[in-house]
């Protein structure tokens, strides 16, 4: 893991820091779900991300190793004042989405009703490109923050998404909580850090 570098990424990374989270969450549960269709799924999931990226960008942080393996996307929630949704956030979704709009509705509804209202930095994505995995890189983003949410004494949140991912948070940390689900039963794992 020694020597992977990570730094903050602008704007006109969006696209492919969105390309990079569709690409490695295919292979997980829940994707399946959203687009049952595997001809169109990466494609939509990378216009949805997309909207999240783009949303980051200005409310949030996004990170990458030096090489763009890796991506890391964290949301601040802070105070009673919470970020706003992302711009045009309905008409965006319907139109990447098409006929799944519903059920990432759906999703971002779950989401809403899972999360918790301290304080905390919420990892939304950590993506890794596939052919990578396994060799440090989510550890170095994961490092490269938590750096900061210790030294600020903030927590951290995220919903892991498989047991694989669940066990490399709590590597890190976190600790999950029971877990909620999709429709399917594809589950997701809230995890919370308290800083060290």
């Amino acid at each position: 893991m020694t020597g992977i570098r990570v730094e903050r990424l602008g704007p006109e990374r969006t696209e492919l820091v969105a390309e990079r989270i569709a690409n490695a969450f295919l292979a997980l549960e829940q994707p399946r779900w959203l687009v049952p269709d595997e001809g169109k799924r990466e494609a939509v999931l990378a216009g949805q991300f997309e909207i999240m990226v783009d949303h980051a960008m200005r409310h949030g942080l996004v990170f990458g190793t030096a090489d763009l393996v890796g991506v890391a996307v964290w949301f601040p929630s802070i105070g009673a004042d919470p970020a706003p949704p992302p711009r045009d956030y309905d008409a965006r979704l319907a139109a990447v989405c098409g006929e799944w709009t519903d059920r990432f509705v759906h999703l971002d509804k779950l989401f809403a009703a899972n999360h918790p209202h301290a304080d905390h930095h919420h990892l939304a994505f950590l993506a890794v490109r596939p052919d990578r995995q396994g060799r440090g890189v989510g550890t170095a983003l994961l490092r490269h923050h938590h750096a900061w949410l210790d030294a600020n004494r903030m927590p951290g949140y995220l919903e892991a998404s498989s047991e694989i991912t669940a066990r490399l948070y709590a590597q890190h940390g976190y600790q999950a909580r029971e877990p909620f689900r999709l429709p399917d039963g594809a589950p997701f794992w809230p995890m919370w850090r308290d800083p060290r």
